[in-house]
């Protein structure tokens, strides 16, 4: 895995559209190549993946900022934001193409943009000592095509590397549970998990407009059925068995037709196995 820094040049590009709409990289001939938005035309290669993902293939109504071109997921903590992309690059040609993104609101930016896109959700008044070292995690994605795992592990070896250049111990951010089946999914979750994925009791989230639970039983759901469920979403799972803890229940989200779970991960409570992994020794 290469990683470039935000203050490195880029030679990255993607295939031209029509290139692109008419041939994806074999994966045993490609690898993964980290690298951060060093421009407004690499910042809209991200939107353009957020676009596919949550407005065509999600069904997402998107508002995006005027001015805005067709195709584009924008809102207005993106220019404050550090855009992080994974690239899926052909050893046969050196041809690359988006496959994966995260954008990531650090403090100083948090405080230019007036506080973090979660605070539109939630009311975390209950966090603001952690705010001066915690960076929030959003508009996370990968292409339709690239759902292994390798992608999302590649980003995550990224953040963790982010979070140590720049002294950071608390990662805050939403996971999004598709309202498909009516929010049955997201109900399951929560009941199977709130008694055991907690944060502890200072650091709560409180749902601005909460999805309804009352039609939702627990239904005798435990946190390891959760964890191999099948119907949860394979970012949730991943941030769990990373160590992230919930912070409260889900809020309702209906541009985006989503359940909202408020989640946090501090670099201390990292699972040994991802410290590892992502930081060494």
């Amino acid at each position: 895995m290469d990683l470039q820094t935000p203050s490195q040049s880029l030679a990255i590009r993607q295939w031209p559209d029509d290139a692109a709409a008419a041939h994806t990289p074999n994966r045993e001939a490609t690898s993964l190549v980290v690298s951060w938005a060093c421009s407004d035309a690499d910042v809209r290669q991200a939107q353009a993946l957020r676009y596919q993902v949550f407005a065509e293939e999600m069904g997402a109504t998107l508002s995006p900022l005027a001015g805005t071109a067709p195709g584009l997921d924008s809102d207005r903590f993106d220019a404050f934001c550090d855009h992080l992309l994974v690239w899926a690059r052909s050893r046969v040609d050196d041809c690359e193409v988006l496959v994966g993104t995260y954008r990531l609101l650090p403090p100083a930016a948090a405080q230019r943009a007036g506080g973090l896109y979660i605070d539109t959700e939630f009311d975390i008044a209950a966090l603001e000592g952690l705010r001066s070292r915690a960076v929030e995690l959003g508009r996370s994605c990968v292409h339709p095509e690239w759902r292994s795992g390798s992608v999302i592990m590649t980003l995550w070896a990224a953040l963790a590397q982010y979070m140590v250049r720049h002294s950071l111990d608390t990662m805050i951010g939403c996971a999004s549970v598709g309202l498909g089946d009516g929010g049955q999914s997201a109900a399951r979750l929560w009941h199977g998990l709130r008694h055991s994925h907690m944060a502890a009791s200072p650091w709560r989230a409180t749902p601005r407009h909460a999805l309804p639970l009352g039609a939702y039983g627990a239904d005798d759901v435990g946190p390891s059925r959760v964890l191999h469920d099948i119907r949860t979403p394979p970012l949730v799972r991943g941030y769990l068995r990373c160590g992230a803890r919930l912070l409260g229940p889900p809020a309702l989200d209906p541009a985006f037709n989503t359940a909202d779970l408020p989640m946090m991960l501090r670099i201390g409570h990292l699972a040994p196995r991802y410290r590892r992994h992502f930081l060494g020794a």
